[in-house]
Formats: C-alpha cells, sequence, structure tokens
C-alpha cells in the first residue's frame, strides 16, 4: 500500500471491498464512496470517510460520482446501487471509471457530458444466476468504443471472477473481428501499469 493517498469505492461487493482490503487498508487512508456506503465502511474502523453525493474537489482533482446499472431487471435487487466515477484536472486527461454496470443510457449520457480522453469499463460479461449480464461483455465495450470514437477505452475486470464469460483473449479477438486497432482498446494485465499522460 506504499504511495497510496486515495481510495475511491464503487460499492462494497466482495470483490471490490474484501476483508483482505479491509485489513490491509490503513484505518486513517481517505475513501470516497457511496452516500449509502458510508456507515458501512465506517463500522470497518475507517476514520476518513468522505460521501460523494455528486462531486468533490481533492488536491486539484475534480471526482464526479456517476451512475450505474449492476444488471437488469430482477437482478438488481440482489446487486443493489453501484457507481462510477469521473476524474478531472487542469492539464490532464479526463478518465471516466464506469464501474460495474452494463451498458445503458445514463453511461451514453456521461459519455456526452464528460467526453472523457480514458473509459475503463468492467468488461467480463460476468451474470448473476438467471439474471443476465451484471457488466459489460464483449459488445458491449465495443458500443462504449462506438460511443466515444476519440477516446482510449481501458477494459479491466477480466479473467479473475468465476461467473465472468469473456476472457481477455475473447475481447481482443471481438475487439480484431470489429476492426479495432491497436490502441483504441487497451486490455492490461494483471499488475500492468498504464501511462494515461499523452491521452489528453
Amino acid at each position: 500500500m506504499a504511495g497510496v493517498e486515495l481510495v475511491v469505492l464503487s460499492h462494497l461487493h466482495s470483490d471490490h471491498f474484501d476483508p483482505e482490503a479491509q485489513r490491509l487498508l490503513p484505518k486513517n487512508l481517505p475513501i470516497l464512496c457511496q452516500p449509502e456506503d458510508e456507515e458501512a465502511v465506517r463500522q470497518h474502523g475507517f476514520q476518513d470517510v468522505t460521501p460523494v453525493p455528486d462531486a468533490i474537489e481533492w488536491r486539484g482533482l475534480t471526482i464526479t460520482r456517476t451512475p450505474g446499472q449492476h444488471g437488469a431487471g430482477a437482478v438488481l435487487e440482489d446487486m443493489g446501487t453501484v457507481s462510477g466515477f469521473v476524474f478531472q484536472a487542469p492539464g490532464e486527461p479526463t478518465v471516466y471509471w464506469a464501474g460495474d454496470t452494463i451498458w445503458y443510457e445514463p453511461v451514453r449520457e456521461t459519455i456526452e457530458r464528460f467526453r472523457p480522453d480514458v473509459i475503463v469499463t468492467h468488461s467480463s460479461g460476468a451474470v448473476w444466476g438467471e439474471g443476465g449480464l451484471i457488466v459489460m461483455d464483449a459488445d458491449q465495450t465495443l458500443e462504449v468504443r462506438r460511443a466515444a470514437p476519440a477516446s482510449t477505452v481501458i477494459a479491466i475486470h477480466l479473467d479473475s471472477l468465476d461467473h465472468g464469460t469473456v476472457s481477455r483473449t475473447d475481447l481482443r479477438a471481438h475487439a480484431r473481428a470489429a476492426g479495432i486497432r491497436e490502441g483504441q482498446l487497451l486490455i492490461p494485465e494483471d499488475g500492468e501499469s498504464l501511462d494515461l499522460a499523452g491521452s489528453a
């Protein structure tokens, strides 16, 4: 955790805020979260928890919470509320982290509103029970690409979930078949670092 200055927590599912994260994170580390998650995060002993109802300024960075839909239909009762976030700072690329969401109209509206230089999608095509997709699959990830042709799309949340249906290999093949060029869709490996400075 050396060098970590801030945690932005999209929601409390165990693949985002698991017991190991709760143990390893310093209790005085600033955490931004959805308003409905504040009390639960504090109950884990964290002292510097700030709910983000809309937008917040943090050390020259504007962080705006955006809507997400973690599936469709009855499965939403199990999934609950989730969020994405947009990060903006002078002279830096605007980054939209969509979070655990399917492709739906508010994602398109967020792209149109902020015109992000970089969009981070969760693209494993995870499914829950009989409820269908709960995050984007390959087709929906390419919908993001089509909605934001000037943006760099970074697909993550792959090859790490037992209910995922799309692997990195699958997504790369799907992108090639759709004529997506190298650099328009990045699919990093676990632990890989990306330099976004040239994306602005």
